[in-house]
């Protein structure tokens, strides 16, 4: 078993850290937040008083940050983890965050003498705390190697994407199609009672032809089809807008770079601006729906 230090202990992280601790692993924690560490002691994970100890005798870091300005400033930025941590320590970076700064960070972690991979993850909060996740890993195959059994603590699919940052590649592809599919499901169903379907008729007919996804078939933004979606719990998010117009930015930010033509993608990225911009960031991006159907927030009836 290894010791890790885990840096980030909010939503996402503190479920995961926890998975490491029931595989048997000796796991450190920080958070730049005080009301995060505190929930993560109340829980019972051992919280450090900073980033410095959590890392310095782990065998492998764990970062999971909301932006790559801040896993850069924790490799060799401020933090400076890398100066810290000894030499050959693998480096999992499971954040989502902009292709060029997962480069850049495995690059300085490089040429620290460290291993690294970028696993952003799939599946949500409830992913993190079933230890059900998918992680998408770019990085070396002997750096991989190294990573993959720690990430199977956490997740139950684990893919090799290639190289560094191939993994955040993977999940700003995937997370853009399911942006896009999201919308879409949305305005079939506001089409549909327009022209006076019932939402459970289209659901019948949908999921089992040729529109089904799992934007319709598990996550259906509608309330009744799906009892475990969350328009049955007014949209208490399982994966904030929020969280989808960041990976949507990502995505266009991507396509500008590479070249890449996405213009679903693009228009994908101004609703969920305009619906966060109306103050429902905070809800589930399945209530997408709701601003497709002129009621922002509100679960169509």
């Amino acid at each position: 078993m290894a010791t890790i230090g885990f840096l980030g202990l909010g939503n996402m992280g503190r479920p995961m850290a926890l998975n490491l601790v029931k595989a048997g692993h000796e796991v450190i924690g920080f958070d730049l937040s005080p009301e995060a560490c505190e929930a993560s002691r109340a829980v019972g994970l051992t919280v450090a008083g900073d980033a410095d100890v959590a890392v310095r005798k782990a065998d492998i870091v764990v970062t999971m940050l909301p932006a790559g300005k801040h896993v850069l400033d924790a490799y060799s930025g401020r933090m400076n983890l890398l100066s810290k941590a000894a030499r050959g320590t693998l480096f999992i970076d499971c954040s989502t965050i902009d292709i060029a700064s997962a480069r850049a960070a495995s690059e300085a972690a490089s040429s620290a003498g460290m291993l690294a991979v970028d696993a952003p993850v799939s599946g949500g909060v409830g992913g993190a705390a079933a230890g059900t996740l998918t992680f998408m890993v770019g990085g070396s195959a002997d750096a991989f190697a190294r990573a993959k059994p720690v990430l199977e603590a956490m997740g139950k699919k684990i893919v090799h994407c290639g190289g560094a940052g191939n993994g955040q590649a993977a999940k700003i592809c995937n997370n853009m199609l399911l942006g896009i599919s999201m919308i879409g499901v949305g305005e079939a169903f506001v089409l549909a009672r327009k022209l006076g379907l019932s939402d459970q008729a289209l659901f019948d007919v949908a999921s089992t032809s040729s529109g089904q996804c799992w934007s319709l078939n598990t996550y259906c933004p509608v309330p009744g089809p799906v009892p475990t979606s969350p328009a049955n719990r007014d949209y208490a998010p399982g994966f904030a807008a929020d969280l989808m117009l960041k990976d949507l930015k990502l995505s266009q930010q991507a396509a500008q770079g590479s070249g890449a033509v996405t213009p679903l993608g693009a228009a994908a990225a101004q609703l969920y601006e305009l619906f966060a911009a109306q103050g429902h960031g905070g809800l589930d991006f399945s209530a997408i729906v709701t601003f497709l159907n002129g009621t922002p927030g509100k679960a169509p009836r």
